[in-house]
């Protein structure tokens, strides 16, 4: 059964800095901040949200429909969508802009600094969720700032399950905003710094958050795991260790992509949770976000 994905689409510039940013930026010198990053090696990626939690997705045997939009560079990335098999039908082309475009570095540490030039994602509202039975699930993963608004309540309004997942975009919401997003939602997933952030910005704890109307709220720990939050309490699901630490990017869709895969099939959330951490695990050893090979034995595992 499809699962609905609204998010970005877009082109992921990489690059590696061999030290550490602490070492580089100067707490009490921010105000006059100025630094260059040698990065010796970059590299081009197919990535955006909703193209990394389709991959996974379709890789772990669900049916991923993406809802997001291109540019006039992003030919390449639909046939890419396509060979697939992946319903493309809800992607946007749009001939007036460039594919949006993330510039990320990544120190030894696995800290990132990342900027993005949102593109064609900016035009992102102007496609409108279908009424489609077959689809059970949807997800709104960071993206242009009117569409996930709009997403999000015609999701509702369809009685449209889904997870709100603001990632990098939560800082763009005010606390009112973040708070009807929570009402709409039947999940939200956040890192945990996000989840500081969204606590601050509606005055509301994970746990009086959880007492709502969700049915769980999860915050992924990096190593450690990740968290699940249910009716007020605190439930960790321990981390999986990874065969080698090469690259972060992505591992947050990957485990997105976990969720819906479980979720979809009715699973309890922990179970979910599990197949999340093992997911991100197996992607955090590979470069990129759409190149790590997933073993479906994993899903029984």
């Amino acid at each position: 059964m499809p699962a609905l994905i609204c998010g970005s689409l877009a082109f992921d510039t990489i690059t590696t800095f061999p030290g550490r940013f602490a070492q580089q930026i100067l707490p009490d010198q921010v105000h006059i901040l100025n630094v260059s990053f040698l990065v010796p090696t970059l590299r081009r990626e197919y990535g955006g949200c909703a193209g990394n939690i389709a991959y996974t997705l379709q890789a772990l045997g669900g049916a991923p429909v993406p809802m997001a939009a291109l540019g006039n560079d992003g030919g390449d990335y639909l046939a890419r969508l396509a060979g697939w098999g992946i319903d493309t039908s809800l992607v946007r082309s749009d001939a007036e802009t460039y594919t949006a475009q993330a510039i990320i570095i990544t120190d030894v540490e696995n800290n990132q600094i990342t900027a993005f030039h949102p593109g064609a994602m900016q035009n992102a509202h102007l496609i409108d969720v279908p009424a489609r039975a077959d689809l059970k699930i949807g997800i709104i993963a960071p993206d242009g700032r009117e569409a996930m608004c709009k997403h999000a309540q015609q999701m509702a309004a369809l009685r449209l399950p889904f997870i709100f997942d603001p990632g990098q975009q939560l800082p763009m919401f005010d606390g009112p905003e973040l708070k009807r997003f929570v009402e709409l939602a039947s999940w939200v997933a956040l890192n945990d710094y996000e989840a500081r952030m969204l606590c601050e910005r509606t005055g509301e704890t994970l746990a009086t958050l959880s007492k709502s109307h969700l049915q769980g709220i999860v915050v992924t720990l990096a190593a450690e795991g990740c968290e699940i939050w249910t009716q007020g309490e605190r439930r960790l699901v321990p981390g999986v260790a990874a065969t080698e630490v090469v690259d972060p990017t992505g591992c947050g869709d990957a485990f997105r992509a976990a969720l819906l895969y479980g979720l979809e099939r009715g699973w309890p959330l922990e179970r979910c949770a599990e197949l999340g951490n093992r997911i991100g695990a197996l992607k955090i050893a590979c470069r990129g976000g759409q190149n790590h090979t997933v073993d479906r034995a994993l899903v029984g595992a």
